[in-house]
């Protein structure tokens, strides 16, 4: 590969790996904080770009459908942790997995009566629909450029936010001690509430956001959802840190494991392991660090 192409490989990777962030850092934030293993999690960037969609046809505008779309997914999670989280922080992971794995169910169901089984395209804003020329034959998309900027701003407002406010204070004592923090007067349980919903939100985001740049279609949770928990665990739980140097990682195996060329016998067998490779990564972290790169020991 000449250099162009490598520079827009990684440049991929690393807008991949920065929606992984995104996705997973509301993985991260649920499961690690709140101890409640959510399978459900990639219904939400599902229903996200089935909002993207929809929302878009409906009034017309992607950036008016990204803040009607969000709006609706942290609803969505206020009333989804009242009505089932809420019962599960003190439940043990299989009834945590059996409760998600059922609304994974309701999700399917629901989408299939509402959007259908098809397969969707969203298009790219007028506004973001340009590229930047790198070489004579060589473009990058501006969209991509933006969905990558947007995901550091977020990635950043979430760390100062977990770091430097009260909120964030709230958050990391619920993480360390839930009952001594109920006993400071904290209500724990409204801020679960809230990391709930953000969760949703991210997740949402994330597919909405994903959903101009790749197709729509009924099975892309479950897809996203399993490397969504590789992030998770190799970051470590509850570790935004963690949840973005793990996310880059994956993006960038995952991208330049799909163009290297390794011939073995005739046969090129980087593409085929490339989504191995990412799983091997994972097995590596865990006998190295069992508690994942920023993970505490629990």
């Amino acid at each position: 590969m000449d250099a162009a192409t490598v520079l827009i490989q990684a440049m991929n990777g690393i807008q991949y790996g920065l929606l992984l962030f995104l996705v997973a850092s509301g993985l991260t934030l649920i499961f690690g904080i709140m101890g409640v293993i959510n399978i459900a999690h990639g219904s939400f960037y599902m229903i996200g770009a089935y909002l993207a969609w929809s929302l878009m046809g409906w009034v017309g505008s992607f950036w008016i459908g990204l803040i009607v779309g969000v709006t609706v997914a942290l609803l969505l999670g206020l009333v989804l942790e009242w009505l089932f989280i809420r019962f599960l922080y003190d439940r043990d992971h299989l009834q945590q997995v059996l409760v998600t794995y059922g609304l994974i169910l309701i999700f399917s169901e629901l989408r299939s009566m509402i959007w259908g089984d098809d397969v969707h395209s969203v298009p790219i804003p007028e506004l973001l629909s340009g590229s930047i020329q790198l070489t004579e034959n060589l473009a990058y998309p501006i969209y991509r450029l933006w969905l990558s900027g947007v995901c550091i701003v977020i990635a950043i407002l979430m760390f100062l936010g977990i770091q430097h406010t009260r909120l964030g204070m709230m958050i990391r004592a619920g993480e360390s001690d839930r009952e001594m923090t109920k006993s400071l007067g904290i209500n724990i349980g409204l801020v679960y509430r809230f990391i709930f919903a953000l969760g949703v939100s991210l997740a949402a985001f994330s597919g909405m956001i994903s959903a101009p740049i790749s197709s729509v279609f009924p099975g892309m949770g479950s897809q996203v959802l399993i490397v969504s928990f590789v992030v998770v665990v190799i970051g470590g739980l509850g570790s935004i840190k963690g949840a973005m140097i793990a996310a880059l990682l994956v993006g960038l195996i995952d991208t330049f494991g799909k163009v290297i060329h390794l011939d073995i016998f005739g046969v090129n067998i980087f593409p085929e392991m490339s989504g191995m490779s990412i799983f091997a990564l994972m097995a590596l972290i865990l006998m190295l660090r069992p508690q994942g790169l920023f993970g505490r020991e629990h």
